[in-house]
């Protein structure tokens, strides 16, 4: 006997819908690039929403056609958000920083056939087009301007765009299980993967991170999404905030501590998410500012590690609550988030504050085990380090247009982290099994610095592992072997990296050693060589 209850397609359409008719009025405040604020509602952004899809939907494309964006966080990449995925295409936010090489290879792979872009990328954008064999569309996300139509032939405008599509459009109605958006991680050895998202696991996921427990997202609450747009989708924030009725602010290129504090004050905050560089620069202003950031309740702080200092500064300091949380690309990325049980307030206060210090335990839709190397599970006493590996409902199956038969492990994704799990389900990440460095909440391949490196014609060889820094949580280190006879010098073998790969990728620094630690196999002990330099960067 089936149950006797009302079924409706879960789609993202039906979030912007939500938004509109309950909390229409509701404020969002967009920094453009030009430093100006624009102050929207969600009635607006879903009338614009239906709109851009109206005029999408005239373009030619078919179902399921990506459409590419490289953009800042702001009220027009929001209406794209909702209009791309809402008429059945698929959202694809691509990541700006990455080298321009990758960012063809990924839009190439995706096969965007329409890229929209913030002014800022109108030098990028230009020096990609020729290479981009699939994009029939360059948009610029504002109105008409003499830059773009000077670099780009053929360029388009999306407050021209816009004004082409219908007032009385409405959504359709699809499968749920129809894909919504597109992100790539560069998390792994080789070229970017694609995770490509459903409507069913979006909505799920808005869900998951809508409870208390987790982050709890609010009709009273002012949220500001420092992290990117596009990086995994702002971590679902534009979703779950139109699921509760947020207001939001969307800070727009400006991610320095001033820009930030001053945002905070001038329109209440309560609620901001970002990767921990980010609030060493808030931080930094607040103090020399004299701000008391008097309206910031909490900080969720994901992407990488988060210093116990850091999390002392906002609580001690300012009051602010700090929401240690963990996830993926590949989950969407919700993963974890550190809030305390009830048992918790029993213990003394020190103690308190140091279980806030780990990544925190799943939601309901997520799930964690630890394995030893032959898979076998290890028990959750929160010192035993295994393999991390999570299910769920947000968590993907395979990368988008891949061949991935061994991916999952009996159902399971590793994750690439090795963690311990406590009894309550409490997860600290102790290490990474691969050596991907992740710097600035920012992933970058070790094999691909060395791949350089080991290039460079008085180099015997070399290995590149991720050291302590003490403003980007990690960065990259080249541990290099001299060729005989040569003597390459530091600045050398550095700007050997120029025009390979992003600035922001290559080692901060070389250190010279006889032999590189090898294994019986002959793989490089690169536990060793960061175990022998933790301290080059810091010391």
């Amino acid at each position: 006997m089936l149950g006797q209850m009302m079924t409706q397609p879960l789609l993202i359409s039906s979030l912007i819908d939500h938004a509109e008719r309950y909390h229409g009025q509701t404020e969002i405040y967009s920094v453009e690039t030009d430093g100006s604020v624009t102050e929207t509602n969600w009635a607006q952004v879903a009338q614009n929403a239906r709109k851009l899809a109206s005029a999408l939907s005239k373009l030619g494309l078919g179902p399921q056609d990506r459409i590419g964006t490289l953009a800042w966080n702001n009220r027009r990449h929001l209406e794209i958000y909702y209009a791309t995925s809402g008429a059945g295409y698929v959202c694809h936010t691509v990541n700006p920083r990455l080298f321009p090489e990758q960012l063809t290879y990924i839009i190439n792979h995706a096969k965007d056939r329409v890229l929209f872009f913030d002014a800022t990328f109108i030098p990028l954008v230009a020096a990609l087009h020729e290479h981009l064999s699939e994009v029939s569309h360059f948009v610029l996300m504002g109105p008409r301007n003499e830059d773009a139509i000077a670099q780009i032939p053929g360029v388009e405008f999306y407050d021209e765009l816009i004004e082409t599509g219908d007032d009385d459009f409405r959504w359709p109605s699809f499968d749920e299980n129809t894909a919504s958006s597109l992100c790539y991680t560069s998390g792994t050895t080789g070229n970017p993967k694609g995770v490509l998202y459903s409507h069913r696991s979006t909505v799920l996921h808005s869900f998951g991170s809508n409870t208390r427990d987790v982050i709890g997202f609010s009709a009273m609450d002012v949220v500001m999404p420092v992290v990117p747009m596009f990086h995994v989708n702002a971590w679902g924030s534009p979703y779950a905030c139109a699921m509760s009725g947020s207001r939001m602010v969307l800070p727009g290129p400006g991610l320095h501590g001033e820009a930030l504090v001053k945002l905070v004050d001038a329109y209440g905050v309560t609620l901001a998410m970002g990767v921990p560089t980010i609030w060493q620069g808030l931080l930094a202003h607040a103090e020399k500012s004299g701000s008391k950031l008097a309206s910031l309740n909490r900080t969720v702080i994901g992407g990488a590690a988060c210093p116990p200092s850091m999390i002392e500064t906002f609580r001690e300091a300012y009051g602010v609550d700090t929401v240690h949380a963990w996830g993926m690309s590949e989950m969407s990325p919700l993963g974890t988030t550190n809030n305390p049980l009830a048992k918790h307030f029993e213990l003394p206060l020190e103690e308190q504050h140091k279980l806030r210090e780990s990544q925190g335990r799943p939601p309901y839709g997520v799930e964690l085990k630890i394995v030893d190397d032959d898979g076998k599970d290890l028990p959750h006493d929160g010192v035993t380090q295994g393999d991390l590996l999570v299910r769920g409902h947000w968590v993907l199956d395979s990368y988008f247009q891949m061949q991935d038969e061994d991916l999952l492990q009996d159902g399971w994704f590793a994750t690439g982290d090795v963690a311990t799990l406590d009894p309550d389900g409490y997860m600290t990440i102790r290490d990474r099994s691969k050596d991907i460095i992740k710097s600035g909440g920012e992933w970058i391949s070790s094999v691909e610095l060395e791949n350089i490196a080991v290039a460079h014609p008085q180099l015997a060889t070399a290995a590149v592992v991720g050291v302590p820094h003490p403003k980007w949580d990690e960065r990259p280190l080249l541990v290099a072997v001299k060729a005989e006879g040569s003597d390459p010098t530091e600045e050398e073998l550095l700007a050997f990296f120029d025009g390979k790969i992003a600035k922001w990728q290559v080692p901060d620094k070389v250190v010279f050693v006889d032999a590189l630690p090898l294994n019986a196999t002959g793989k490089v002990l690169k536990r060793n060589l960061r175990a022998d330099f933790e301290d080059a960067l810091t010391g």
